[in-house]
């Protein structure tokens, strides 16, 4: 039986939001933004972006240097981080990953970008991370 997925979001690691800001306003026309976020469990500055044709992106900036996304920014790999997906169900999300090869490079954790939603990630066997959030909806606010 397959889980309930939603597309969420792209995640694209960047130095600092500033600059990833400056990049998809200008490249892409982005004028919609969520506030930016910090994130001490993940070690992270977020802020989320919506194009023109409803396509959220989120910029991903260490705030430690111990950031699981330092090493991304050092080496140059897995700047086009993740796929996100909601799902109303983590447990049964992830065990469905796990049975089609994903895995788990994560646990269960709150992040503040989403109210404190529960997020993981994973390693599909095609070489991308996906990130679960265990939302019924998105629960980003744009201005």
């Amino acid at each position: 039986m397959t889980a309930k997925l939603s597309f969420d979001h792209l995640g694209i690691v960047c130095a600092d939001l500033a600059e990833g800001r400056a990049f998809l306003g200008d490249t892409i026309g982005i004028s919609s933004w969520t506030a930016p976020t910090m994130d001490p469990i993940q070690k992270v500055h977020v802020q989320f972006a919506k194009d023109a044709c409803g396509m959220i992106y989120e910029l991903i900036a260490p705030s430690a240097p111990e950031s699981p996304i330092s090493q991304a920014l050092k080496s140059g790999k897995n700047i086009l981080n993740h796929l996100a997906y909601i799902t109303p169900d983590l447990g049964a999300a992830a065990a469905h990953l796990e049975a089609q090869g994903c895995i788990a490079v994560s646990v269960p954790a709150p992040a503040v970008a989403f109210e404190g939603a529960l997020i993981q990630f994973f390693y599909a066997p095609l070489g991308f991370l996906i990130e679960l959030i265990e939302q019924e909806t998105t629960t980003l606010v744009f201005s």
